[in-house]
């Protein structure tokens, strides 16, 4: 099949569910939060590996809206550790012109968890090198919802277009690769709205262990996809 990338083409936009950590953790006999750590050390990588791979935009889901339903123990540890990691990781995000944005409901987190986040954001703002978002208590379905809700109460008329400008991310364009490590076959209510086109891409490795050439392997295989968005491969060849 010919692929309407060029060789070297990687996606501008890449989603991740990274999910694995709790597993990781069993197999090594360690809580669960030890994996989440482990994660967030994946993440850095991962995101180090994207901007220097030219993507522009990376966005990873890193809680749902039905992680509440947890352990206690688990989602206060995750709170403390993303409290954690804020402090750590931001200003190396803002040396290294990457721009954070948290995407999902605040509404139903601490006033210290919320203004975290948006310290966060403000200290990278003016980054331009790469768009990191942070999905932290987002569904897909609750992002759709909420862009209804948002046109219906200023009376703008819902349409796909409208629709659209009101989500949660609409300052990036859709993602043009999904992918889901840990081995499961499901996008688990992420990116709903946005992910009609992207690429899928299912890695058995637990997000952990997923790295730079474990990337690498995902973006090969999207180069030699081909992405006709309703048209025939004639037509795609042609363009």
């Amino acid at each position: 099949m010919t692929s309407k990338h060029a060789p070297d083409a990687n996606p501008r936009h890449i989603a991740i569910v990274m999910d694995g950590n709790g597993r990781w953790a069993k197999r090594r006999f360690l809580p669960r939060l030890a994996g989440h750590k482990q994660g967030v050390e994946s993440l850095r990588r991962c995101a180090e590996a994207c901007a220097e791979r030219g993507v522009a935009v990376l966005t990873v889901f890193a809680f749902s809206s039905e992680n509440w339903n947890r352990p206690a123990d688990e989602v206060s540890g995750l709170m403390e550790l993303l409290a954690g990691a804020l402090a750590k990781e931001v200003p190396k995000l803002a040396r290294d012109g990457i721009r954070l944005y948290f995407v999902g409901n605040r509404g139903s987190l601490s006033a210290k968890v919320q203004k975290g986040l948006a310290e966060a954001e403000a200290a990278t703002a003016q980054n331009q090198r790469m768009v990191l978002n942070v999905c932290f208590n987002y569904g897909g379905r609750w992002d759709i919802a909420q862009a209804a809700a948002r046109l219906a109460a200023s009376g703008t008329p819902i349409t796909e277009a409208s629709l659209n400008d009101a989500m949660a991310l609409a300052h990036v364009p859709d993602p043009d690769l999904l992918i889901r490590t840990g081995g499961e076959m499901r996008i688990s209510n992420f990116l709903l709205w946005q992910a009609a086109y992207s690429e899928l891409y299912f890695s058995d490795k637990w997000w952990p262990d997923f790295d730079a050439a474990a990337l690498d392997e995902a973006l090969q295989v999207y180069r030699g996809r081909e992405r006709r968005f309703g048209k025939t491969s004639e037509q795609v060849q042609q363009s």
